[in-house]
């Protein structure tokens, strides 16, 4: 799924869709985002020698795990994380670098549902999380 597609699923737009594209091979999420200089949130973080906050990176985990729910999911909605845990970080990541991630969902009651994934930088461990989200039809109404 290119961008475009992705905009399907996820509420995300603008600088908030974090992902440039992803897939589901053979069960799993697959995601990726090349980190350029000129991302928003590598402004400040930090001058001289910018590494993409751990923040964002769970937040490329949790959007990569939606894509699991693209054939559930049908109409616009709204995707809400929920929690982050055991979160644990090996690497920075940095501007140039092409961000990977590999998600599968271990549990569904919806509307949660209950993910684990990591993100690489060729191959090597940057982040692990176990994380959960929640779905919600989106209000169309305005």
């Amino acid at each position: 799924m290119n961008r475009e597609e992705l905009m399907t699923l996820l509420p995300h737009r603008d600088n908030m869709l974090l992902l440039d594209e992803a897939d589901v091979v053979e069960g799993k999420a697959q995601g990726k985002k090349r980190i350029r200089p000129e991302e928003f949130f590598l402004q400040g973080h930090f001058p001289g020698n910018p590494i993409v906050p751990g923040v964002i990176l769970c937040e490329i985990l949790a959007q990569s795990a939606c894509v699991l729910l693209g054939e559930q999911i049908h109409g616009p909605v709204r995707t809400v994380l929920t929690g982050l845990d055991g979160v644990r970080f090996k690497r920075p990541v940095q501007p140039g670098d092409l961000f990977t991630t590999e998600c599968v969902i271990e549990k569904q009651k919806p509307p949660f549902y209950w993910a684990k994934g990591t993100g690489r930088v060729e191959g090597e461990l940057c982040v692990s999380a176990s994380f959960s989200f929640a779905v919600f039809p989106e209000n169309t109404d305005g």
